[in-house]
């Protein structure tokens, strides 16, 4: 269950997110679903989990190189993030372990 989880989101807008509306990114991985996360970051976190956002980000925009051997094409990776709402009064410390 816990290497669904591949790192938290560091950012300023999921911190602001945080403090806010109590909620939490993550990346994970792209074949699990809403309830292995849900689960994951219970068991990981000890915390209840309200709902879970899913989206999947890159993997389509090409980009194009000149080099030597003539052009190259690469593709941007492809992962999934998930957005966890926590219930009152649960918070998540992502910096303790930095």
């Amino acid at each position: 269950m816990e290497n669904i989880i591949i790192k938290p989101i560091l950012t300023e807008k999921m911190a602001d997110l945080g403090e806010k509306l109590n909620r939490y990114g993550f990346e994970v991985k792209t074949d699990a679903n809403k309830i292995q996360i849900k689960k994951a970051v219970e068991s990981a976190y000890s915390v209840s989990v309200k709902a879970v956002n899913t989206m999947k980000q890159g993997g389509g925009k090409r980009k194009m190189k000149y080099t030597n051997q003539g052009v190259s094409f690469q593709r941007t990776r492809l992962f999934k993030k998930a957005i966890v709402t926590l219930h009152e009064g649960d918070t998540i410390d992502l910096y303790e372990n930095i």
